[in-house]
């Protein structure tokens, strides 16, 4: 038979997809994908469940409900200050995967080089591929996860079309500074690049930190393309409620990819999140506030068994060095023993390179409910306790 789409073709099984599979059939405590375990706010619940029985249920505007648009346009105003058209410079998507489709396809020709910075989520790779473009990687490598400023100027040529950042970064739960970005927009404006900016996370920043856009910088409003997610900011994963921010220029081409995609999204559920977005400072506060102790619940309790746990200044995970433990070889092999022994499903980081990846550190997800992550500590505490006293037994002979 005719060969398939190779790009797709064999395609491994997503990490997330395969630890999850682990935990149902270990009966483990699932800390590997990154989704709550908890429905967001009710009242957001509520104005999608009146919408779905007051209707309309029929095809809404292919570029989304005017009351969503109006609400993305309101909050990049609100929280960064960014002054958009609603009408020619907002799409409603459904989920940010698909905004990030979107974006690829409009703007990569085959043969343009984008630019990916490892770890990478990992959908970023073949949807550049199946665009026919050349990815050209970069990485930041734990524990300081810095952007080599040098490396990053000489990834850039005459055939850079676009770079694709995710910030905050999963699942380095980094934030990149002031300084990386400047760099990186000036480095886009002086190569006439395109900047593809996932920022999903964009309100789970912790210690008062504050996220800014890329699109803030100078030079940048007109060749950017800003993504956010109602699934991360209101903890409605399941609802794929995506939205594009961008120059009237470039969201015309990333419409029409749009329109052949998925069209549409569910109409009640689009009102909702405009409902949600609207939501007073209280709720973004309490949020961020809410996740953050979560985050150092999880952190001390992983401090406590032994682990070296990296800062984390945003997202839902936590990023732990395991060398020196004595728990296997590499990242991949600590992480199937957790997952069948320990009952703790988590994700090996160097599932997020394209290659000769850092195998020491595992990556915990921690927006679930307190108990579980409790539950979590104390399997782990059970499973390592004997390992622990064979090491020390080890030491006093």
């Amino acid at each position: 038979m005719k060969p398939t789409n190779p790009v797709f073709t064999g395609l491994e099984t997503t990490i997330f997809e395969t630890m999850s599979r682990l935990a149902m059939a270990h009966d483990a405590v699932n800390l590997g994908q990154g989704f709550p375990d908890v429905d967001g706010p009710e009242d957001i619940r509520q104005e999608a469940a009146r919408g779905l029985i007051d209707g309309p249920n029929q095809y809404p505007p292919m570029l989304g409900v005017p009351a969503l648009r109006q609400a993305v346009a309101k909050a990049n105003k609100r929280f960064y200050g960014l002054d958009v058209d609603w009408q020619s410079q907002v799409i409603i998507t459904s989920g940010a995967t698909e905004a990030l489709a979107d974006c690829i396809f409009a703007l990569v020709e085959p043969g343009d080089e984008v630019l990916l910075i490892e770890p990478l989520y990992d959908c970023y790779l073949p949807m550049v591929q199946r665009a026919g473009g050349v990815p050209v990687r970069l990485r930041v490598t734990p524990p300081e996860w810095a952007l080599d400023l040098d490396a990053l100027a000489a990834a850039f040529s005459p055939k850079t079309k676009a770079v694709l950042l995710n910030n905050p970064m999963n699942p380095a739960a980094k934030v990149f500074t002031d300084e990386e970005l400047t760099e990186l927009a000036r480095l886009c404006v002086q190569h006439d690049v395109y900047a593809i900016c996932d920022e999903v996370y964009e309100h789970l920043v912790f210690e008062g930190g504050k996220h800014r856009p890329l699109m803030s910088y100078p030079g940048m409003e007109n060749r950017t393309l800003r993504i956010g997610s109602a699934g991360k900011t209101f903890s409605l994963t399941g609802w794929k409620v995506g939205y594009i921010t961008g120059a009237a220029n470039l969201i015309e081409p990333v419409a029409k990819a749009h329109q052949f995609v998925t069209f549409t999204t569910p109409p009640n559920l689009q009102r909702a999140v405009a409902f949600g977005l609207g939501k007073d400072d209280s709720y973004y506060h309490w949020l961020s506030a809410d996740l953050q102790s979560k985050r150092d619940r999880m952190a001390n309790g992983l401090k406590d068994l032994g682990f070296n746990v990296l800062p984390c200044d945003a997202t839902y995970f936590l990023t732990v060095d395991i060398s020196g433990m004595g728990l296997g070889e590499t990242d991949v092999e600590v992480c199937q023993r957790l997952v069948k022994e320990a009952g703790v499903a988590t994700v090996p980081v160097s599932a997020f390179y394209g290659g000769d990846a850092p195998v020491d550190y595992i990556r915990f997800c921690f927006c679930k409910q307190d108990h579980v992550l409790e539950e979590a500590i104390a399997r782990l505490a059970v499973w390592l306790r004997p390992r622990q006293g064979a090491a020390t037994g080890a030491g006093a002979s």
